[in-house]
C-alpha cells in the first residue's frame, strides 16, 4: 500500500457544465455517481467498482443541448483528479493492459501512466445510439479528455463486437482495470519513480 492516502477533490465550472468530484485510488469500489446522463453513470459506477477506485462525481450540465459537454468535462475532471492523487507517481507499476470480454465484444486497453498524453482509439463506424440518446461516439470524447487529462498514453481497440453497450461496458470496465493495474505501489520500489528520467 502506498505510505499515504492518495486521494483528490476537484470542483470546475464552466459556463457548461458545473462538476464536483472525489477520488480515493485505494478504494473498495464505493461509488456516488450523479451526471444526469443514466448510462454515463452506470459507466462510471462500473469504472469505481471494477477499479477499486473509491468514487462520488456530481454533475450539473446543458443536458438539455446533448450530453456532450458533461461526458467530455467529467473525463477532464477525473483526469485531473487522477494526476493529483497519484502525486509523484512513485512506486507505480505504470503499465497496465489487457483484453476484456463482454459477452459478444472483445476490448483490449494498454496504458502507460506516464506524464505524456496520447490517446489512440480504434472500433466499428457508425455504431447505434445506446437507448435514444447516448452517442456511441461520446465513449471516444471522453477516452480522449481523460487520457489528455491523466497524462496517460492510452489506446483503446474494440476488437470486435456488436452491442453498443456491450461495447462501452467492455471499454469502461477495461480502463478501469488497466489502471487499477498501473497504479498500484510495488514496494520493491515504494519511494522510486519508475523511470530512468525520474520523473512522470
Amino acid at each position: 500500500m502506498p505510505s499515504s492516502q492518495r486521494i483528490s477533490k476537484i470542483t470546475r465550472k464552466t459556463a457548461e457544465t458545473d462538476i464536483e468530484l472525489e477520488l480515493s485510488v485505494d478504494g473498495m469500489g464505493k461509488s456516488s455517481i450523479d451526471t444526469g446522463v443514466p448510462f454515463f453513470d452506470h459507466m462510471l459506477t462500473l469504472f469505481a467498482k471494477h477499479g477499486r477506485f473509491d468514487l462520488a462525481v456530481t454533475v450539473k450540465g446543458d443536458i438539455e443541448i446533448d450530453y456532450h459537454h458533461t461526458v467530455e468535462d467529467t473525463g477532464i475532471v477525473l483526469g485531473k483528479a487522477f494526476v493529483e492523487a497519484l502525486g509523484e507517481k512513485k512506486g507505480i507499476y505504470r503499465y497496465g493492459s489487457g483484453h476484456y470480454p463482454m459477452d459478444e465484444t472483445l476490448v483490449r486497453v494498454a496504458l502507460d501512466v506516464s506524464g505524456r498524453p496520447f490517446s489512440h482509439y480504434g472500433g466499428p463506424e457508425s455504431v447505434p445510439h445506446i437507448g435514444d440518446k447516448f452517442n456511441f461516439t461520446l465513449v471516444e470524447e471522453f477516452l480522449r479528455a481523460f487520457a489528455f487529462n491523466a497524462l496517460l498514453n492510452l489506446h483503446v481497440e474494440i476488437l470486435y463486437g456488436r452491442d453498443p453497450h456491450h461495447m462501452a461496458e467492455a471499454i469502461f470496465k477495461g480502463l478501469s482495470r488497466s489502471l487499477d493495474i498501473a497504479t498500484v505501489v510495488d514496494e520493491r520500489i515504494a519511494d522510486i519513480i519508475p523511470s530512468t528520467k525520474d520523473v512522470l
